[in-house]
């Protein structure tokens, strides 16, 4: 019987555990003031398969532009990922890692050795299954 109860529970993890990661899925926007001005976002998250991908839209005071973002990760509501910047010639990693709920997410950002910055981002579109 015990054995019959971890066996439930293992499966009842492995079925919660991808769902917390489509729940990332969708347009995500955010507004806020840094060092360099203020900046606007829309990072948009798509579940292909097992792996999320991602993508930032930015405007702010150096520009515009879309990137391609690497290492999409979701593990219960902890997220993190990667935004690559070139900045004259110089290639910066600016690193992402916050919460995740039904309608934000949270986030600090370090912009390479610039400094860290905290913002939050809201889901511009419906959360999945509502």
């Amino acid at each position: 019987m015990k054995l019959r109860s971890v066996g439930l529970l293992a499966l009842l993890l492995a079925t919660a555990l991808p769902a917390a990661a489509a729940d990332l899925a969708g347009r995500w926007t955010a507004e806020f003031d840094s060092p360099i001005g203020q900046q606007k976002y829309v990072y948009v998250f798509k579940k292909d398969g097992a792996a999320l991908t991602g993508e930032a839209t930015y405007d702010h005071s150096m520009g515009k532009g879309t990137v391609a973002l690497k290492n999409v990760k979701v593990d219960g509501d902890k997220v993190s990922f990667e935004e690559p910047l070139s900045v004259n010639g110089a290639n910066i990693t600016i690193l992402y890692s916050g919460t995740l709920s039904d309608t934000e997410l949270k986030l600090s950002r370090v912009v390479g050795d610039f400094g860290t910055e905290q913002l939050t981002a809201k889901r511009a579109d419906a959360a999945p299954g509502k």
